[in-house]
């Protein structure tokens, strides 16, 4: 299936902002393995791997914008809220585990991959509402 224009804005983009991910984070490694970061230069570095990131959700909201497809938009939505809804129920379980020292603590940044991985398992839950006729 051929894809539309908001679809190929969100995939160029996507595609984009994951290699400029890929560049920033290999660059800030790099340069963290051989010079300490600190000071206002530490800060820098240790949100420009972020930024790509965001980026992203920003996109997946421009492309829910701009489909014009009711029926794609709500594919996509139904996708995002299974991924927020995996995110953040992981997120906050985990966080009372680690509160009460039962789990070993897991960086803030790994609730955006759960996230990714919530558009995987949404993908996959659209897949099969479809096959099984409920799609909408």
């Amino acid at each position: 299936m051929a894809m539309n224009r908001a679809q190929k804005r969100y995939s160029v983009s996507v595609m984009l902002l994951m290699a400029g991910y890929v560049l920033i984070l290999l660059g800030v490694v790099a340069y963290h393995d051989n010079h300490p970061l600190h000071g206002p230069l530490g800060y820098v570095a240790g949100l420009l791997p972020a930024f790509p990131v965001i980026g992203v959700f920003f996109v997946l909201g421009r492309y829910l914008v701009e489909e014009r497809d009711e029926y794609l938009r709500m594919q996509v939505t139904r996708q995002a809220l299974i991924a927020t809804g995996f995110a953040m129920s992981i997120a906050t379980a985990w966080g009372f585990l680690e509160n009460f020292d039962l789990v070993p603590h897991v960086y803030a940044y790994y609730a955006a991959i759960l996230w990714f991985a919530g558009l995987g398992l949404g993908a996959c839950i659209n897949k099969l509402a479809a096959m099984r006729g409920g799609g909408e």
